[in-house]
């Protein structure tokens, strides 16, 4: 798929994000727009996945959102690629909804694998994934995603350090390096150092890509990460984004984190935001 197309889908999937956390005003719309990109490019142009669906994926890319808390971009992306009806994206955080706040497995939701949202979590259950893989001779490629703030997990680097040293190098973690956390800047709540440092000090191949709102950019560096697949080292890119982009209200503040848009915001938003597919 063209960048151009990308980039279409990439617009229509921040405006999804916009409406969705604006009809419950509940949800978190900086991190979910700051990732678009991101998970457009590995969706609709990167990802080897069928969304018929099945848990056991044999011959497909797996992916996981361990910073579960951004699942309006997640579930956009899935509905936008065929797992799901588009409509039903206007169930968004309702009672009994498939689509809750942080995605679960106990609703069925096609393309949901684990439960995540409770931070720190999912690098583990991509070793576990990587692994069966490389045990089952299948040699598709497990993808994960994880917000900076979230490294202040200390699970992530138990994982880290066992995917180095297991050689699970068909995984590529990408952490969305926004610099913003909840409570604040991740430098004032706690600070990070040099991600890279710390990842290649694991034994890790690190790629950090600076405009991680940049399509192209983007498609490039995912391209070049499976590129180093099958070296004997996992994969991380750092992947330096933009907290609520495309919302010019919303951009480079963790004050977008988890508030949702009233209904003057989201009339702005809207306006900055093309309706590329069609509005569910």
């Amino acid at each position: 798929m063209d960048i151009q197309k990308l980039e279409d889908i990439a617009c229509q999937v921040r405006r999804d994000i916009v409406r969705m956390v604006h009809t419950n005003q509940s949800g978190h719309p900086g991190g979910s727009l700051g990732c678009t990109e991101y998970m457009v490019a590995l969706y609709f142009h990167i990802m080897k996945h069928d969304p018929k669906f099945n848990m056991d994926a044999k011959g497909e890319d797996l992916f996981f959102l361990s910073n579960g808390h951004i699942s309006p971009v997640f579930y956009s992306v899935l509905a936008r690629s065929g797992y799901f009806p588009v409509n039903e994206l206007g169930t968004f955080r309702n009672i009994n909804s498939r689509l809750q706040g942080h995605p679960a497995t106990h609703e069925h939701l096609p393309g949901v694998r684990i439960a995540s949202g409770s931070l720190g979590q999912g690098m583990s259950v991509a070793c576990g994934a990587a692994s069966a893989k490389k045990l089952n001779g299948d040699d598709r490629i497990v993808y994960t995603l994880h917000g900076d703030g979230e490294l202040q997990e200390g699970q992530n680097w138990e994982a880290i350090m066992f995917a180095a040293h297991h050689k699970i190098d068909n995984l590529i973690a990408t952490v969305d390096v926004n610099g913003q956390q909840i409570d604040g800047s991740t430098d004032n709540v706690m600070g990070l150092g040099s991600i890279k440092a710390k990842f290649e000090a694991f034994g890790w191949i690190v790629l950090e890509q600076l405009d991680g709102n940049d399509m192209k950019s983007v498609v490039e560096t995912l391209e070049l990460a499976k590129q180093h697949c099958g070296k004997a080292k996992p994969v991380c890119i750092l992947l330096h984004t933009v907290m609520g982009k495309g919302v010019d209200f919303m951009e480079g503040t963790h004050e977008w984190h988890g508030i949702a848009p009233n209904d003057k915001q989201l009339a702005l938003a809207k306006e900055q935001l093309k309706e590329t597919l069609g509005d569910y």
